[in-house]
């Protein structure tokens, strides 16, 4: 459940109230948070306190940004004047990926509310201990959170928050998930790695017609590397991709599960040598040139486990989408922009 984990430890989580009135955070004049929002206003003008504009609905909550920005400065603490340098584009795109996270987790947490999912203590302590220990020390360690403006008491309502959230995908999920010994055997007789030359053409915050021409611009390339054009070079000169340009687009030794799932079904499937029909993600648009793939070299006895683990953590992922797509659904979830 590593990365369950990892996406809620980014997160302060709040409890929902038990009411026929839909919850909704108002900030109060003269808090350090309204304060935040008000200068944050002055680059988007919606995200005004006194306006507390709503940004995600459901049957049982009304999340507004103020709550958002109480959020982000909560986690964020002396670092969330930094939001302040931001530009209009990406204040609204950063307050808006939050809203989303933050309205899944207000769910969530209501679905652990009615189990009997429940954390101790003592395990919350052991957590908060570890991250101590780590630090040099509890004294050493409250003074990092202090310095970065996050109290003890928020860090351990949060880590219980976490917890909590944890347990319950476990038990929800995670104990739903079992690996057939056939599963195991096709994945170690299909390859390991995979390596590829891409290019890609951003997509990201573009409308319909500047994707349009996106996509005719990515057209002709893929028509000049289909001719015999150096691949490389072509990706030295048109790929958007800053971590892969250079190298005239290489990735090497790509294991499954690491790309997002269109480019990955590409590389694993393309025949070694050629290149992809237009790949689209939530990133752009994509040409791929499979350069090799390999096979696992172990004995099957040696990494059996390993390959029964990376399965059930992609099931699990798969079962995660499902189960918070239901969860959107009955809550009747709707998003508004800034």
């Amino acid at each position: 459940m590593k990365k369950f984990m990892i996406l809620i430890v980014i997160l302060s989580l709040f409890f929902p109230t038990c009411s026929a009135k839909k919850e909704e955070v108002v900030l109060k004049k003269g808090t350090s948070t309204y304060e935040l929002a008000k200068d944050l206003s002055q680059i988007v003008e919606t995200l005004d306190p006194d306006i507390n504009k709503v940004l995600v609905s459901s049957q049982n909550f009304n999340l507004t940004t103020g709550e958002i920005i109480q959020f982000m400065e909560e986690n964020l603490g002396s670092k969330a004047e930094q939001l302040k340098q931001m530009n209009a584009e990406n204040l609204k795109q950063y307050v808006q990926r939050n809203a989303s996270v933050l309205a899944d987790r207000k769910l969530l947490l209501a679905e652990v509310r009615d189990s009997d999912v429940s954390i101790t203590k003592q395990e919350v302590d052991q957590v908060i201990n570890a991250q101590a220990e780590k630090a040099g020390g509890m004294d050493k360690f409250r003074e990092m959170l202090n310095s970065n403006g996050i109290t003890l008491e928020i860090f351990r309502g949060n880590i219980q928050k976490e917890m909590l959230i944890q347990s319950f995908l476990d038990q929800k999920i995670g104990s739903e998930v079992t690996v057939k010994d056939e599963e195991i055997l096709s994945a170690y007789n299909s390859p390991k790695t995979v390596t590829v030359r891409h290019i890609l053409l951003l997509t990201q915050d573009k409308d319909e017609a500047e994707k349009k021409a996106v996509l005719e611009k990515m057209k002709q390339i893929q028509k000049r590397a289909q001719a015999g054009e150096d691949f490389t070079e072509l990706a030295k000169e048109f790929s958007e991709d800053s971590g892969s340009q250079e190298k005239g687009g290489l990735y090497e030794n790509i294991e499954r599960g690491v790309m997002v799932k269109p480019f990955e079904e590409a590389a694993f499937n393309v025949p070694v040598g050629e290149i992809s029909d237009i790949v689209e993600t939530q990133y752009g648009y994509h040409i791929i040139k499979v350069e090799e793939r390999q096979m696992e070299e172990r004995p099957l006895d040696q990494v059996r486990d390993e390959i029964r683990q990376n399965i059930r953590q992609t099931r699990i992922e798969q079962e995660f989408s499902r189960y918070m797509d239901e969860l959107r659904s009955q809550a009747n979830i709707q998003s508004f922009e800034l």
